[in-house]
């Protein structure tokens, strides 16, 4: 059985990502921020959740390590935690520069990192972060600068994996949603076509699908999942 690892479970997509590898035959190791109310379905027999504080690398590098220990192996990856903030440049300070690359970029290296390695030794894999369309165009980022900033390193993150990776069945694969319909951004944004945006399921199935056999021989650095956007 394939395994994976999936950050951010108590998420709306974390939680529709688990639910498609589960579908999907995977077992799933799910991360928690300390202190999380979320309670998984204890019928999920091949899903389990660990607490993780993304921002530590030492406690990340560990729990990859406790996962291949495990498992024997992570066949694929999906890096699902970050953070938004608004501001453009007169009201962006160093310190929310500094706040959103922690939420952004250092939760995903933390985990890509150990997990890159591992799959590399295995000699396959697939790891899927979540970009924007802020991070992936600055002229997106107006009011936004911050976070804009962070996001566009996921970018260039995974163009790094990729080139090192370069003929080996491992390939890092950066998720592209417009703005994703959950039920806190129905909340914020009541007045908007909720029809232009893109469901979590929906972004899972796409994820699901080229982590699948049937996509081993797709190698798509930037998948854009844009609906009617």
């Amino acid at each position: 059985m394939k395994t994976a690892i999936v950050t951010g479970v108590s998420g709306n997509m974390g939680q529709a990502v688990v639910s498609q590898l589960l579908q999907d035959g995977f077992q799933v190791t799910g991360t928690l921020v300390p202190h999380d109310p979320y309670q998984p379905d204890p019928a999920q027999t091949a899903f389990e959740t660990a607490i993780v504080d993304l921002t530590d690398e030492a406690a990340s590098a560990a729990f990859v390590q406790q996962v291949i220990a495990a498992k024997g192996s992570v066949d694929a990856a999906v890096l699902t935690v970050g953070g938004f903030a608004m501001g453009d440049i007169a009201s962006t300070t160093a310190a929310d520069l500094s706040k959103q690359y922690k939420l952004n970029v250092e939760t995903a290296y933390n985990i890509a990192r150990p997990v890159f390695v591992q799959m590399m030794k295995q000699g396959s894999g697939r790891i899927f972060l979540v970009g924007s369309r802020p991070g992936s165009d600055m002229h997106q980022s107006k009011g936004m600068v911050a976070y804009g900033m962070a996001k566009s390193l996921i970018f260039r993150l995974a163009e790094l994996m990729n080139d090192e990776a370069r003929g080996k069945n491992v390939v890092v694969s950066v998720i592209v949603p417009p703005t994703i319909d959950t039920p806190q951004n129905r909340k914020a944004m009541p007045d908007a076509d909720f029809s232009a945006w893109v469901t979590p399921a929906s972004i899972a199935s796409v994820i699901g699908y080229y982590a699948s056999t049937a996509a081993a021989d797709l190698r798509e650095p930037v998948i854009r999942v844009f609906g009617n956007a």
